[in-house]
């Protein structure tokens, strides 16, 4: 009877050991994918400022857009 009782015992403690580490594997993954969805829009946002600048600039060299707009729509495109 001791050898059945130590057994379940053991199959217990395992099971619940697995079913922990399962559950803090699962969290971790889950934060680690929310800090790299909440990293990776940074990246692309700054791109589009920098060619919205670019294009500004063009339109500037060319003579469309005055100085002071063009200051005025590179702020606007930079956030400032």
């Amino acid at each position: 009877m001791g050898l059945v009782r130590v057994a379940a015992r053991t199959a217990v403690i395992s099971g619940t050991a697995t079913a922990v580490s399962g559950r803090v594997a699962q969290r971790q993954m889950g934060m680690a994918a929310q800090q790299a969805a909440a990293a990776a829009p940074a990246a692309p946002a700054q791109d589009d400022s920098l060619a919205q600048v670019e294009k500004l600039a063009a339109l500037h060299a060319q003579g469309i857009l005055s100085d002071e707009e063009f200051a005025a729509a590179k702020a606007k495109a930079l956030g400032i």
